[in-house]
């Protein structure tokens, strides 16, 4: 039981998200407070996996349906919908908390992202593509919630933040769903922008890995207040963009499976590179 509890919040996912609020946090404290950390560690894992469990519990039917999720612990009856109720009203109320500990605005945000994801994005994913665009929004608040946590405050840098990891999203889930596709029709979800794994799609990857490389070099430019970096990082990023760039035309021009997989692989390894990259370069200026 243990095991299926842990299950059911996605831990790999939930982790990389934890992961980018402490990034946050790292870019925004000017003093480093560990119990701020470990609240924010506890409660982010809790929001994130609480989301996860509801995303569950609403397509408990439709996950039966594909291969990739079928053996997950409600299509298989190894957790009741009523106990994952429970389970994540428990986690979602316990997370909020924890945040409010650290200060109104983290809390508020981190509720917010649960509110996006589990009741307006999840419906959507069987109405229209848009779902990518609407689910971006809570999957771009955990980089900025951890410059919130270590400030209390929303500006230019947590602005900043949350803009490259909105647009981030949008190269990596087509990429996801590009792979994916049969198994998501079986499903019934609508997550390519046109509709299939076609050049339209391809060319809209390419549009938004652009948009993504150049909202992560804008901190070099002296315009994001006291988020900023150094050139020998800039150009750094600039390389890593360039290898996003590179699979994303890769795809354009063979539009394979293989080809989307390795963009999607790709773009988590860059996602995770940008924050360290950003983080070690502050310590180091």
């Amino acid at each position: 039981m243990v095991r299926n509890l842990i299950e059911i919040t996605k831990p790999r996912l939930s982790v990389v998200v934890v992961f980018s609020s402490i990034a946050g946090y790292f870019l925004g404290a000017d003093v480093y407070d560990w119990k701020v950390i470990l609240m924010l560690v506890v409660g982010g894992y809790f929001l994130v996996g609480s989301s996860n469990v509801f995303n569950q519990i609403i397509e408990k039917d439709l996950d039966a349906l594909m291969k990739r999720t079928r053996n997950r612990p409600l299509p298989t009856g190894r957790i009741s919908v009523t106990a994952a109720w429970v389970y994540g009203l428990i986690m979602a109320l316990s997370g909020i908390y924890i945040l409010y500990l650290i200060n109104f605005a983290t809390a508020f945000f981190g509720a917010l992202s649960i509110i996006l994801y589990a009741a307006v994005y999840t419906p959507l994913k069987t109405r229209t593509p848009l779902c990518v665009f609407v689910g971006a929004f809570p999957g771009a608040i955990p980089y900025m919630l951890g410059w919130v946590a270590a400030s209390g405050n929303f500006g230019i840098e947590p602005g900043t933040l949350f803009m490259l990891q909105f647009f981030w999203q949008f190269p990596h889930f087509w990429a996801i769903g590009w792979m994916l596709e049969d198994d998501y029709k079986a499903g019934g979800f609508k997550m390519l922008p046109t509709g299939g794994a076609n050049k339209g799609t391809a060319v809209q990857i390419i549009w938004y890995t652009v948009w993504t490389i150049s909202i992560s070099l804008i901190p070099a430019f002296g315009v994001t207040g006291s988020l900023y970096m150094t050139w020998i990082s800039a150009v750094l990023v600039a390389l890593l963009g360039l290898w996003f760039l590179y699979y994303a035309i890769k795809l354009f021009k063979e539009r394979t499976n293989q080809v989307a997989r390795k963009l999607m692989l790709v773009s988590v390894s860059y996602i995770t590179l940008i924050q360290i990259i950003y983080v070690v370069d502050k310590f180091l200026r």
